[in-house]
């Protein structure tokens, strides 16, 4: 046995002796803690002085461990894979090669190939680590801004709504004998729950403090999940237990106010829709829609194949009869809405027009 090897194994015995020390320590630690909420200095400085050993002795058996595999290697670095061309003339069939016969040779000849394994070119193979996270597609979240909103501190929002007005104006004269006709107002005092939308992951500090790029991805994956379900919320949220009251919920349904129009199509019914929320006394001010819906009408076209109102060589945002229009993926196919938006501060009771193509 080698000097070097000699070494090896008994760096291993010393290393193995101090861990024994360390665990009796730690138990005595574990004792005066119990007895005396705290170690002795004495049992601190002896972990102290074996933790150093045990480094020291873990740098030495890394560079024996070393050693002693360049001295299997023949005392050089570490082996290669032979060539081609060393494996042919090191054959015993090269080598008893006559050159002045006539009949030539054959060797068989593995050729080596580059693989993960350390006796190959393995330590040189490295994964390709490409910075980031691959982030998979995010919808477009354009609901909210439709609408006009404030912030609270209450659980809950109260507000009076006007239920009916009984309008008695009639004109009268200059000092008329009877009293003036007497008109009528009622109100019903109504509160709008503070819904809280939430959720988590699992994660531990470490992984947090060792990668902050991870933190921030996390947050902002949070924070897009939490506003996707504020949407779909605002949008269709059935107002039962602790769901939002939504726009959709509460829309009037979409009914033809009476104007005939021949072969009625999507954009017929959504200009009839804004129609109805004239009637309504309100102003249309957006459009909500499926893309699918939505590109359905973008590439509507005449009897000669030109788009009826759609240039594809123009950069414009989506609009239709005036109106923005929202293409969401959280409206069903086949559904719409109209209304106006911005008058909704509790709600949107204000909007108008939804339903089936």
């Amino acid at each position: 046995m080698s000097d070097i090897e000699k070494e090896y194994k008994q760096v291993q015995a010393d290393l193995k002796k101090v861990g024994d020390e360390l665990r009796q320590f730690a138990e005595q630690s574990q004792t005066e803690i119990k007895n005396h909420a705290k170690m002795s200095a004495d049992t601190r400085e002896q972990v102290d002085k074996l933790l150093v050993s045990q480094g020291e002795l873990q740098a030495r058996l890394q560079a024996a461990e070393q050693l002693v595999v360049s001295l299997e290697n023949g005392g050089g670095g570490a082996s290669k894979p032979k060539t081609l061309g060393e494996n042919l003339v090191e054959s015993e069939a090269f080598k008893n090669f006559n050159p002045n016969g006539r009949s030539g040779f054959s060797v068989n000849i593995n050729a080596a190939a580059i693989t993960s394994d350390d006796s190959s070119a393995g330590d040189l193979v490295e994964p390709t680590r490409v910075p980031g996270i691959i982030t998979p597609a995010q919808r477009r979240l354009t609901v909210r801004d439709l609408i006009r909103f404030n912030r609270t501190s209450s659980n809950a929002i109260e507000y009076v709504r006007e239920t009916g007005f009984t309008n008695s104006a009639a004109p009268v004269s200059e000092n008329p004998a009877n009293p003036k006709p007497q008109s009528g107002l009622t109100f019903d005092a109504l509160q709008a729950p503070v819904a809280t939308i939430a959720h988590h992951i699992v994660a531990s500090k470490q992984i947090l403090a060792d990668a902050s790029m991870l933190q921030a991805y996390a947050d902002g994956r949070l924070r897009y999940g939490l506003k996707l379900k504020e949407e779909l919320q605002l949008l269709k949220g059935s107002g039962s237990g602790l769901n939002i009251n939504g726009i959709h919920t509460q829309a009037t349904a979409y009914s033809n106010p009476g104007v005939t129009v021949a072969n009625e199509s999507k954009i017929d019914r959504l200009r009839l829709a804004m129609l109805q929320v004239a009637l309504a006394e309100y102003s249309a001010d957006g459009i909500v829609i499926n893309p699918i819906d939505w590109a359905d009408i973008e590439l509507t076209k005449d009897s000669q194949q030109r788009y009826i109102f759609a240039n594809p060589q123009q950069i414009a945002g989506p609009t239709l009869w005036g109106l923005p229009v929202v293409p969401t993926q959280s409206m069903d196919a086949g559904d719409f809405l109209t209304g106006s938006f911005s008058m909704g501060r509790l709600g949107p009771r204000r909007c108008y027009g939804h339903h089936l193509f």
